[in-house]
Formats: structure tokens, C-alpha cells, sequence
């Protein structure tokens, strides 16, 4: 699975993006992001307040409950605001 991270969630975690391999288990966003969360360090920090996150899943957005797969592009962004 790759990860892409922007804005101020790729300061934190400290890089663009990456690929993983998380537990059978995780299927869905919301399991991927508690799983992230689980590894400590700059994950941890930069995944501390979920509600300051928002999700796509193959360049679609994507709520916590959206499954996911090994082969899937899951990107973490801030809320973005318009003008």
C-alpha cells in the first residue's frame, strides 16, 4: 500500500509518502489510521487529533469506514479550506 502525506502532515511524519504493509487486519481507513498511530514516534504526533485529517483513497475521498487493500494509494491531508 502506497502513503502519500501533504501539507502539514508530511512536516510531521517527516516524508512524502511511503509503502506499507499493515496487518491482515486493517481493512478499512479508519483501522489504517489507528494502525499508524500505534507505531509511535512522528505518526503518533502527526495522527494524534483524527479529526484534523482527511483521507483519499485513490485519489477519491474517503471516510474512516472506506476499505482498503494492499494495492491501494491512501493520501493524508489537512481540511482544505476554500476561498
Amino acid at each position: 500500500m502506497k502513503l502519500v502525506y501533504f501539507a502539514w502532515l508530511r512536516e510531521r511524519v517527516g516524508k512524502a509518502g511511503e509503502q506499507v504493509s499493515p496487518p491482515p487486519t486493517v481493512t478499512t481507513v479508519g483501522g489504517l489510521l489507528e494502525w499508524l498511530r500505534g507505531q509511535g514516534g512522528n505518526y503518533a504526533e502527526a495522527l494524534k487529533d483524527l479529526s484534523a485529517v482527511r483521507v483519499a483513497v485513490n485519489q477519491e475521498y474517503a471516510g474512516h469506514e472506506a476499505k482498503i487493500g494492499p494495492g491501494d494509494e491512501v493520501a493524508l491531508f489537512p481540511p482544505v479550506t476554500g476561498g
